[in-house]
């Protein structure tokens, strides 16, 4: 019956700290969210389907992930995006997933939400 996960709901202490986050640091783009009757934001990867929705202007939960331990998303440009990173400051971990060999980025968003990024066992540092 499920075919595939739609997308992430995050609820957004900082609107401006956290689209630089996902926009500038990640490399997702804003794009078309209907009129909902509240703020908000949908992103979007290279795909025609937004992967990141935000609440902008909700009070953010004391438990910030919940039972949901992170969201993880298929990436391309290791080196590139390792280099971003580094020139950013944020903290992520780095690693090669053993067997498989996936190397995943892992990282905090401004609103404590952990990202991993997925990244194709050829891709070189």
């Amino acid at each position: 019956m499920i075919v595939g996960m739609n997308h992430f709901t995050i609820t957004v202490e900082d609107e401006h700290k956290t689209l630089d986050f996902y926009t500038g640091l990640l490399g997702l783009r804003v794009g078309h969210r209907p009129e909902l009757g509240f703020p908000g934001a949908w992103l979007y990867g290279s795909g025609p389907q937004a992967v990141l929705h935000m609440y902008f202007g909700r009070p953010v939960p004391a438990q910030r992930t919940g039972v949901i331990d992170h969201m993880a998303f298929s990436a391309q440009g290791l080196r590139e995006v390792k280099a971003r990173f580094d020139a950013s400051g944020i903290q992520y971990d780095l690693r090669q997933q053993a067997g498989a060999g996936t190397w995943q980025l892992f990282c905090h968003d401004p609103n404590g939400a952990k990202v991993e990024l997925d990244f194709d066992p050829s891709e070189q540092l």
